[in-house]
């Protein structure tokens, strides 16, 4: 069934900027003559297997008009892919230090993150403090603590994977990518997944002359990270962080659906519990794509929290 997608309220620019000798796709709403010391640029960044026009129904929600600006990580929707096998949590650090040098390299910003996103800014608020305003993690938890004893057995699985073909499941139809992220997130509306299906997919041949629907991300992201995740280089870079930051989660949120028992709550509490201003929102009616699912709820708390100060 052919669903008639959502109408945006603020169209958004797309262009290409090359950061680090990778052309990222950036998007942009509002423009540079909105910037302000109160009201400076307001940087979002996506998560996994996400896109930075993921946003759109958010910055249609805010009541005032701002210079918002969303990349796609690198290998994620229309930004380049690394050309490697596998990728570095470290590169997303440099490509976002390169594109805020680039946004703006004058002044201060409202920096966003949700999910893998909301890890990136953290660490980035906890080595680069002075350049962010004001901080907001959407929902980025981190990942359970490693030991060294797992490392032989993690690179191990790495060396396995690299020597198998990764890929990402096409779909038959622009439709049919629409009802996978509806399956995927079953508070999404129809509407918005039929908006957001040709942004987050493109259409290919296939060998037999028919089409195809495919998924904008590198399949390599697939691979086992053969870096061991330390909770102790975690606590050291939230506890540096110097801005106000702002957690946001929702209220149907569950951590054992992804890691069981192998990251207690208790564990994340006690990481967000060395930020040193923190301010926290649980938003009612949403899971983890809270800003698929309560745009208006999060835009509200955005708002507030990026006003004040």
């Amino acid at each position: 069934m052919t669903h008639t997608p959502y109408l945006p309220r603020r169209a958004h620019r797309s262009e290409f900027i090359t950061l680090r000798g990778l052309r990222h796709h950036v998007l942009s709403w509002g423009d540079a003559t909105l910037v302000s010391p109160a009201r400076p640029t307001l940087l979002m960044l996506h998560g996994w297997m996400d896109v930075g026009a993921s946003f759109q129904f958010v910055v249609d929600a805010l009541q005032q008009d701002r210079h918002v600006v969303a990349m796609d990580w690198r290998g994620f929707g229309q930004s380049d892919s690394s050309g490697a096998d596998a990728y570095w949590f470290p590169d997303y650090l440099g490509d976002l230090d390169a594109l805020v040098d680039v946004v703006s390299p004058d002044a201060p910003i409202d920096l966003l993150g949700h999910s893998m996103g909301g890890n990136i800014v953290m660490s980035y608020a906890g080595v680069r403090p002075e350049r962010i305003r004001r901080l907001i993690n959407l929902e980025g938890f981190g990942l359970p603590d490693t030991s060294p004893d797992q490392g032989p057995a993690r690179l191990r699985q790495w060396l396995d994977e690299l020597k198998q073909p990764q890929t990402l499941k096409p779909y038959a139809s622009i439709e049919g990518v629409a009802q996978r992220l509806m399956k995927t997130n079953p508070r999404l509306s129809a509407d918005k997944a039929a908006w957001l299906a040709p942004l987050w997919s493109r259409e290919l041949a296939t060998a037999d002359g028919g089409r195809e629907w495919q998924i904008l991300g590198d399949p390599a992201h697939k691979r086992t990270n053969p870096v061991l995740y330390r909770r102790a280089e975690v606590l050291e870079l939230w506890q540096r962080i110097a801005t106000p930051t702002l957690w946001v989660e929702g209220s149907e949120t569950d951590m054992t659906q992804w890691w069981g028992k192998r990251y207690p709550r208790e564990d994340f509490e006690s990481r967000l519990a060395v930020v040193p201003q923190l301010e926290r929102v649980l938003l009612q009616g949403a899971g983890h794509m809270l800003h698929h699912d309560q745009p208006e709820a999060l835009a509200a708390a955005l708002e507030d929290f990026l006003a004040r100060g």
